[in-house]
């Protein structure tokens, strides 16, 4: 199987192209032209293209023949970087490819998630502060989750709680709404958000679904379970 990894520099990618080389999966991984470097334990086993991840012919290049395509949607600055790679992605992927985006569980799918009200705050007053400073832009990350929602390609948006280092802990498990019990201790290892969405490019139950996840040996997890629904 090939996979292209978009984002593939960042922590979460290197984790992605590890999980995914130890499948003996072919990869191509994207990244920044300066974050080349921090691919360099992987070098001599995967392809790397350089360049922004929203710009279209990069994308066109790295996801040429690629059975799967990971992405790591970030919103970076405000020039619709998420949306644009997103709509990139989809608008090249080959016919059928499986595609896996990640984002946070502020994005809903159906309006059905339950938030705290300190959660809202949070993601209101971070993304008010991040545009502000030309940091981040969240709503364009929503716009991106819009369009991938309304395609009618093999999707899957998976949705992260907070993230911690550490030793794999195993695949994740998941509820389709924040809100859910399973969900409450709200932490996750990034090496095993990484697992789950190197896992979903063969899991076809997850096609066109947003999974939100939790540690599988976190409290909430060990205490409900997978629900899944």
């Amino acid at each position: 199987m090939k996979i292209c990894i978009v984002g593939a520099s960042g922590k979460l990618g290197r984790y992605m192209v590890q999980h995914a080389l130890d499948r003996g999966y072919e990869v191509v991984g994207v990244c920044r032209a300066q974050s080349v470097d921090k691919l360099d334990a992987f070098k001599d086993r995967m392809t790397i293209i350089p360049g922004a991840t929203n710009d279209r012919e990069v994308i066109r290049r790295a996801v040429a023949g690629c059975d799967g395509v990971l992405v790591v949607l970030v919103p970076w600055g405000i020039q619709q970087y998420a949306s644009g790679t997103a709509q990139a992605v989809m608008d090249y992927a080959e016919p059928g490819a499986r595609l896996v985006f990640s984002c946070g569980w502020h994005i809903t799918r159906d309006g059905k998630d339950l938030y705290s009200r300190a959660f809202l705050t949070l993601v209101a007053v971070f993304g008010r502060v991040a545009r502000l400073v030309r940091f981040a832009e969240l709503d364009d990350q929503v716009e991106a989750c819009r369009r991938i929602f309304a395609s009618d390609t093999r999707w899957t948006v998976v949705r992260g709680s907070n993230l911690e280092e550490g030793e794999s802990q195993g695949l994740p498990v998941w509820s389709r709404h924040v809100g859910d019990p399973v969900l409450a201790s709200n932490i996750t290892r990034r090496i095993d958000f990484a697992l789950f969405m190197v896992a979903a490019v063969e899991d076809d139950s997850l096609v066109q679904e947003a999974p939100a996840i939790v540690g599988c040996q976190t409290p909430s997890a060990l205490a409900h379970g997978n629900p899944s629904s």
